[in-house]
């Protein structure tokens, strides 16, 4: 039972008779007046339990866009239903509307919107809806929470997909200008031609020269369905916090911009999301929409408090491809977690592929180094200046070992790995 601001006002006022008539004798009076008129309330008010609930609600959701849950409440009593209800979705779901009123007559229905922005990415749940019915006094209320659960699945923003057309754009002329420039260099199939001066006679086709009593030759192109196999860290240092986003968001971010650039490009791209063991995996090769499958995958990933184990990433990489591929590794560039992680298993990558390894920065180091006022800043200064020449000092061994790296603050990692994947599609690396 629950009671309303109604009664707390007629028990207030219950105050000015016993003023008026002091003593136990009105006091009690006043007391069994209240409990009689509450219990006639609630046994006047309609049942909770022959409600009956059902939900109507998008599968998914993304990032920051509104959905509309739509709660239909069937009343199979013999009384009217005058009350409130409670959705009770989780805070991270941003209900704008949770609370609402009710008045749903005997033996009908009625439906109800409850309007959500999601505030952060994820799975979201609502098992329970709190149902208060009141008397037709409206001093005391029946009061059932009801199981009725439901998910809803808030997808990544994709806020990079900004720079994707002019990403596009540069790898379309990019391979315009390779297929006139490297014509006959390739490994794939292109045209026949007829022969002039200067070809190299390994081109002739001799069977299209003998149907066509002319020398011809064949031209090939570069080779385009090439292997980019993006690998997300989930370990305990993708929860950091940087910006205003987890450093795995923004993995995220770069992580789907670079595969629907390469998409894009003809290129096979294959995703995996791993800590201790593979969290998420997809493949271009499947059926469906890529961009599709890849949110769907990468929306239920959480940062879990356990160390990377970098030794799975040899063996997924081989289980993807077999062939060279472009391996990009989305982690963190921590010293610690590097040397004794990554470091063992990058030469075992590097003798077969081309790695990659992009990293968010800290833009606050970048401040913190430049406040030099108080001695507390200038302490403050220090530990910023050894920490990003530590990152310095990890680049610089990872380059030496024949990775690439890409460090950057959140907001442009996503365009600088694209930029670096253009850059190496230019100079024939893939």
């Amino acid at each position: 039972m629950a009671i309303s601001g109604r009664f707390v006002l007629l028990a207030a006022a219950g105050v000015v008779a016993v003023l008026l008539f002091p003593g136990s004798t009105a006091l009690w009076l006043w007391a069994a007046f209240l409990c009689a008129a509450a219990g006639v309330d609630v046994l006047a008010a309609a049942s909770p339990r022959a409600l009956t609930l059902q939900r109507t609600e998008p599968v998914s959701v993304r990032l920051t866009e509104p959905a509309t849950v739509l709660l239909t409440v069937r009343n199979g009593s013999r009384r009217t239903l005058n009350g409130w209800f409670r959705d009770g979705w989780q805070p991270s779901a941003g209900a704008v509307n949770p609370v609402q009123r009710m008045h749903v007559p005997a033996g009908e229905a009625r439906r109800f919107e409850v309007q959500l922005l999601p505030e952060r990415r994820g799975e979201l749940h609502s098992g329970t809806v709190t149902v208060r019915s009141f008397g037709p006094l409206g001093l005391a209320a029946r009061q059932r929470t009801l199981r009725s659960p439901a998910v809803l699945r808030v997808l990544p923003p994709f806020r990079s997909k900004r720079h994707l057309p002019s990403k596009l754009r540069r790898l379309r002329e990019l391979d315009g200008n390779a297929s006139v420039q490297l014509r006959g260099a390739g490994t794939e199939f292109d045209s026949l031609r007829d022969y002039v001066r200067g070809d190299d006679v390994r081109s002739i086709d001799w069977r299209a020269t003998a149907r066509r009593r002319d020398t011809v030759v064949r031209t090939w192109r570069p080779e385009r369905d090439r292997r980019v196999v993006l690998l997300l860290d989930t370990s305990r240092t993708s929860a950091a916090r940087i910006g205003e986003e987890p450093r795995l968001d923004t993995g995220i971010e770069a992580a789907l911009l670079l595969a629907m650039l390469a998409s894009g490009g003809a290129d096979r791209v294959d995703f995996l999301a791993f800590d201790r063991r593979i969290r998420a995996r997809v493949s271009s090769g499947a059926k469906g929409n890529l961009l599709n499958r890849l949110v769907t995958a990468m929306a239920p990933l959480e940062a879990e408090l356990i160390e990377a184990d970098f030794s799975l990433v040899p063996g997924a990489v081989q289980s993807v491809s077999t062939r060279r591929s472009l391996v990009v590794l989305i982690t963190a560039l921590d010293s610690g977690a590097l040397e004794e992680g990554l470091l063992p298993v990058l030469p075992q990558l590097l003798e077969k592929h081309l790695v990659v390894i992009a990293s968010v920065r800290d833009p606050e180091l970048e401040d913190l180094r430049r406040q030099r006022s108080t001695a507390s800043e200038v302490f403050r200064a220090a530990a910023a200046e050894r920490a990003l020449l530590d990152r310095a000092a990890v680049t610089a061994y990872l380059r030496s070992m024949g990775a690439e790296v890409v460090d950057e603050v959140p907001r442009e990692l996503p365009p600088k790995l694209a930029d670096l994947y253009i850059r190496l599609k230019a100079s024939g690396r893939l």
